[in-house]
């Protein structure tokens, strides 16, 4: 899904960010850094909506390379740090911005918010997708579950469940997100599939929804000893299921003593 938030013209006019308002340029893509910062913007110079860039320059390659950057960064800090402890002064921190070019593109934590997720969401599906693409011989839902579990352990997944855990207690967040949870949950029925499975009907999307949940519910516990031989056994009983689930296995094999 493509990002939904719109970016700010990285040329602002002279009524814009204040006596230099972070257009910018770092080497890479016209975004002022830590290191050239200017003084923060006050109330009063703020951009205006008529200051603001129109359509047309929303789209050039600087802003969008810019407002990548600060959209990884805040996907990256959501998972590491979490939701609450990444600001946006820490996100502009983390993409090397100054505070009055972050401003310009996401004015507010809501802009920032709002783009994050539709971001996060992109490069879930994306990272989804590949991992199907990838997959060779052997055993198809080895190989799925296999694919699944590396897929939870790197930054769109960690981020996003982030985001579904403040959620729980955050109503806005909750519909912010609503969205990308059900094109997640449809969009991963065809993809994954191709990696598992073997079959429809209620049995096989049952096999499906056991494996994703059973793997996203290891992905978030805390095993405070013997991580790694617990998980593996954990991983190598899921399979054992969704091939009996599959018609692939027989009760019996659940457990090899």
């Amino acid at each position: 899904m493509p990002p939904t938030a719109a970016a700010l013209n990285p040329d602002p006019p002279a009524s814009g960010l204040g006596p230099d308002p972070g257009p910018e340029l770092p080497p890479e893509d016209g975004e002022m850094t830590q290191d050239q910062a200017s003084p923060s913007p006050t109330p009063e110079n703020l951009p205006t909506a008529q200051s603001r860039a129109t359509p047309q320059s929303r789209t050039t390659p600087k802003s969008l390379r810019t407002r990548r950057r600060i959209l990884d960064a805040a996907m990256r800090l959501f998972a590491e740090r979490g939701y609450h402890a990444s600001s946006n002064a820490d996100v502009a921190e983390a993409a090397s911005l100054t505070r009055g070019a972050m401003l310009y593109h996401f004015p507010t934590r809501e802009d920032l918010v709002e783009a994050a997720i539709d971001h996060i969401q992109l490069r879930r599906t994306e990272a989804f997708e590949a991992a199907a693409r990838d997959q060779g011989h052997g055993d198809a839902t080895d190989q799925a579950i296999d694919a699944y579990w590396e897929l939870l352990q790197q930054a769109p997944f960690k981020a996003f469940a982030e985001l579904e855990a403040v959620a729980r207690t955050d109503p806005d967040l909750a519909r912010r997100i609503a969205p990308a949870q059900a094109a997640f949950d449809h969009a991963q029925i065809g993809s994954l599939s191709g990696l598992l499975l073997a079959g429809s009907g209620a049995r096989f999307q049952t096999g499906r929804d056991l494996a994703r949940f059973m793997l996203e519910g290891l992905a978030r516990a805390t095993l405070t000893y013997d991580q790694d031989n617990r998980a593996e056994r954990l991983l190598a009983v899921i399979k054992r299921i969704t091939r009996v689930m599959n018609r692939k296995g027989s009760v019996q094999e659940l457990w090899e003593d």
